[in-house]
């Protein structure tokens, strides 16, 4: 038989593996770095230019980066740092070699779907890097306590109170703070009852955060992440103990009010991951983000799972809107929760699979315009990504065949692109304030 003890001694076990882990799948200094980038993949992959062009440019500007030539080639290869240093600086017939970006605050994408495997954390960490070689910067945030996402941009030594658990603890105590000083009810005029936290609460020291706090860089030098740990799986529990000791804090807001006190224009696109379930975190990305994405296998079974988070989803979104009531907020809440786009992504594809097919036609007949027409497909490149927690775009073409490689990376840069084509059109009326009427999903629309 075994009990919580057992349980804690293979935990223990695992910590103590876990520096011979990160030197297996990152890297020999315990520390994941990224790689330079080749001046093939620079001019051909990155900055849509030839490659001869690309070499010209640079030799007519002895100002512009030029990279480094390895022992072994004549190749140069860049640094991201440089790759954006040349995209500011160079200039084709096209104009500026800069990506679109609206005025205002950034663009919110939540990745979510309580299916585990779906390809949510692949999705959002493809998304992330992709966003970063063309351009933008990303600030990713992650629900999931299973942390595949923080771990996979490096980061492995993160305590509870820097996760989403903090930010909404922090909101508890600042929403706690502001309705006992309020001077009377939303809707009665009569005084609220005075909440009271417990110093368990208020002790833990997160209201004094800065918003800053909670954000970490990654090896990547234009993103960052709010990473998660597996401690943080305990917001489930104790954020029911939270709402018991102020029943009027809008929990389900509370990250949407933190995103609030960041600067606008520090960052372009906000990547949440989410948990394999519909909950307290969960329902905060859901709240906060301009558009949802949702990852699929490509088997009846995830297509049933789907369908189901959908409905569940909906109830829940309905459910939050009909007890709006019951909530004072030192913010107003924008209720019922309108989404600019809603889109669907089938993860795992195998072109030559009859049943995939077959699935993907079933997923477009169910979904119509809103099932993205590119799939992410299963390559042996994908898989191998995927075993040492990196990305295709991190990992280094010359350790497989070129063609093997590229095969991966443009089936993640054709979802990447549809991604960005359908955020973009939002994101500007976001920015001119003539914003696309947002579909509510509420029960009518799972139906």
């Amino acid at each position: 038989m075994l009990i919580h003890t057992d349980l804690q001694e293979m935990q223990n076990t695992s910590l103590r593996l876990q520096n011979w882990i990160r030197q297996e799948t990152f890297s020999p200094q315990d520390e994941k770095t990224l790689r330079r980038l080749s001046s093939w993949e620079v001019s051909e992959l990155i900055l849509n230019m030839k490659p001869g062009t690309f070499r010209s440019r640079l030799a007519a500007d002895p100002a512009l980066p030029t990279g480094k030539v390895e022992p072994d080639g004549r190749q140069r290869w860049f640094t991201l740092a440089e790759v954006n240093t040349l995209r500011r600086k160079l200039r084709t017939r096209g104009g500026s070699l800069m990506p679109p970006r609206p005025t205002g605050r950034a663009f919110r994408t939540a990745i979510a779907n309580f299916k585990g495997g779906a390809g949510k954390s692949t999705l959002a960490l493809h998304f992330a890097h992709a966003a970063a070689l063309d351009g933008y910067r990303v600030l990713c945030i992650d629900f999931d306590p299973q942390a595949t996402l923080s771990h996979a941009m490096g980061l492995t030594d993160v305590g509870e109170e820097g996760t989403v658990w903090g930010i909404m603890l922090r909101d508890l105590v600042q929403e706690t703070e502001a309705l006992n000083s309020g001077p009377s009810g939303a809707e009665s005029g009569t005084a609220l009852p005075r909440r009271s936290l417990p110093r368990s609460i208020t002790d833990v020291g997160a209201q004094d955060m800065r918003p800053g706090d909670f954000i970490q860089a990654t090896n990547w030098p234009t993103i960052d992440i709010i990473p998660s740990c597996a401690n943080a799986a305990f917001v489930e529990f104790v954020s029911a103990q939270y709402r018991h000791l102020n029943p009027e804090w809008s929990f389900f807001a509370a990250v949407d009010r933190y995103l609030g006190h960041l600067p606008d224009e520090q960052w372009d696109l906000i990547i949440f991951d989410c948990p394999p379930a519909i909950g307290y975190q969960s329902m905060n990305a859901v709240f906060a983000a301009d558009m949802l994405y949702i990852p699929s296998g490509p088997g009846y079974w995830e297509y049933d799972s789907t369908t189901s988070f959908v409905g569940q989803l909906a109830e829940a979104l309905h459910d939050m809107a009909a007890g709006a009531a019951g909530f004072v907020s030192s913010d107003p809440l924008p209720l019922p929760k309108a989404f600019h786009d809603v889109r669907f992504v089938l993860t795992r594809y195998e072109p030559s699979n009859r049943l995939h097919i077959a699935m993907f036609d079933a997923f477009r007949k169910v979904f119509g315009d809103r099932m993205a027409e590119h799939p992410v497909e299963m390559t042996r490149a994908v898989e191998q990504s995927g075993r040492f927690l990196n990305s295709v775009y991190e990992m280094d073409y010359r350790e497989m065949t070129r063609e093997t490689w590229l095969r991966a990376r443009h089936s993640f840069d054709k979802a990447y692109e549809e991604f960005k084509a359908t955020l973009l059109p939002h994101w500007q009326g976001m920015s001119s304030g003539t914003l696309p009427v947002g579909k509510v999903l509420d029960e009518g629309a799972a139906a």
